[in-house]
């Protein structure tokens, strides 16, 4: 009976969670498109977000690449389809492996740090004492975050693909004795619209939930140091589930476009 009242308030703080969580982003859009814009703390903070994943990025973006295709070369030479390597390494990044293990890689980077950041604001009552001062912190905290990662999320799964299928290359050119450009050439000729497109519009999804989550776990942080390590912690646990749920729902949609 104990474990079942245990289980049963869980699943009640969950949706209780979820509900807060969607007024969250109903706020956020309420004070995105009214006056006054935070241009400058949008634009630092875009250059905060980009400046520090890019090196990340790349260096996963790169491994991956290399990973992908070595694991990939014995199989396909076994059915002598080693040819169509490039081709199954860049429909495979672009699409799906791509934008989700650079989302995640984000997610572990980027949100924990806005869910540490605003947490440790809430706890030192600097929010608090913007919102004595007349400033909005919503706004200028909470706004700009998300829309920074919502914006710059894109750039870095496209320029993380772009590593990726390049340390592909290089894996080819050693291997198989490929050239870069007959690589590339096969990969661009391999590609379509319908592979970039859908994958780039799931990117934006995929940033407005990194920032809206590490922002709402920071910004309604619990008193104490212990809540600034719990916003943080649970900022990327909810994050990564929350792209596997929305990586999802943009398969499945897809999906449905690919059999009209």
């Amino acid at each position: 009976m104990i474990k079942l009242l245990q289980i049963s308030d869980k699943i009640k703080s969950f949706f209780i969670e979820i509900g807060e969580l969607s007024y969250f982003a109903g706020q956020f859009f309420k004070e995105a498109f009214s006056k006054p814009f935070e241009f400058k703390e949008l634009l630092r903070q875009c250059y905060s977000v980009g400046n520090r994943s890019l090196l990340l990025v790349a260096v996963t973006g790169f491994i991956l690449g290399l990973v992908f295709t070595l694991q990939s070369r014995p199989t396909l030479m076994e059915f002598g389809a080693v040819s169509w390597m490039p081709s199954m390494v860049s429909i495979s990044i672009v699409r799906e492996i791509g934008p989700v293990m650079i989302a995640l890689i984000c997610a572990g980077r980027v949100s924990s740090g806005i869910g540490a950041e605003l947490g440790s604001m809430r706890v030192t009552e600097q929010i608090d004492a913007m919102e004595v001062s007349g400033t909005n912190p919503f706004k200028y905290l909470v706004v700009t975050r998300i829309m920074a990662t919502t914006l710059i999320l894109p750039l870095l799964i496209i320029f993380g693909d772009a590593i990726a299928l390049f340390g592909s290359a290089i894996v080819e050119n050693l291997k198989g004795d490929v050239s870069f450009q007959l690589y590339f050439n096969q990969v661009f000729d391999a590609l379509e619209f319908s592979d970039i497109i859908p994958a780039t519009i799931k990117t934006f999804f995929f940033g407005f939930a990194i920032g809206l989550v590490g922002t709402f776990k920071g910004y309604n942080c619990k008193k104490g140091t212990v809540g600034v390590g719990e916003a943080s912690n649970s900022a990327v646990v909810y994050t990564s589930m929350l792209l596997f749920i929305i990586d999802f729902i943009a398969v499945f949609i897809t999906d449905i476009f690919y059999e009209i």
